[in-house]
């Protein structure tokens, strides 16, 4: 059943005079013939509201449908931007407290400036977790007692060269990195002895600024 809409009703009332004034039992053929050219022209005037309004309406709905996705996928987006930065932070916080396991302090042998494998592995999570920030970092050399205080400094100075060549290999810019020696002037432990003398050669590693 075709349901009229005001407007429609309103163009067949624009025909309906026509209509009526057209007495039926005198009609003659050419009469009759006006009277089916107007029902014509008033079925097409409908007929052709009709499709407007619906092709119209398909826009419209068109339109709400493809506003709709947008807004689902701009949300989608959102909520795939914010996982991945709660993953992003979450690794950043890892990396930080496994290099924060390690310590800040790296070790070497008697007279040595070379790494040794522990120091290496230590400076790798120090690295990782660099990697991540802008921080920079100060490289102090430390050696034991024996020695003078001349060779002593310049010794203290290859150790925190060392650490430095291997950070910059391993992807810290240089200007994020300064190195310095204190020989032997600020021992960890005193006192004679491999013990003590153990502890006091070394490259500690302080964060300076973010």
């Amino acid at each position: 059943m075709v349901t009229l809409s005001e407007r429609q009703i309103a163009r067949y009332n624009l025909f309906k005079p026509a209509l009526r004034n057209v007495p039926m039992k005198h009609v003659s053929v050419a009469g009759k013939l006006v009277t089916l050219l107007l029902s014509a022209a008033f079925l097409v005037a409908c007929s052709g509201s009709s499709t407007k309004e619906d092709e119209e309406a398909a826009a419209a709905a068109a339109a709400a449908a493809a506003a709709a996705k947008a807004a689902q996928e701009a949300a989608a987006a959102a909520s795939a931007s914010s996982a991945s930065a709660s993953a992003a932070d979450a690794e950043t916080q890892r990396l930080m407290e496994t290099a924060a396991a390690y310590g800040n302090v790296f070790y070497f042998a008697y007279d040595s400036s070379n790494l040794t494998p522990e120091a290496i592995t230590a400076l790798d999570a120090h690295i990782a977790a660099l990697n991540t920030n802008n921080n920079s970092v100060r490289l102090e050399g430390h050696t034991d007692e024996r020695g003078t205080r001349e060779y002593n400094l310049a010794l203290g100075e290859r150790r925190s060269n060392t650490v430095r060549d291997y950070m910059i290999l391993n992807g810290i810019t240089a200007y994020r990195i300064e190195s310095i020696s204190y020989g032997e002037e600020r021992p960890i432990a005193y006192g004679s002895g491999e013990t003590n003398w153990a502890q006091n050669r070394r490259v500690e590693l302080v964060v300076v600024s973010n």
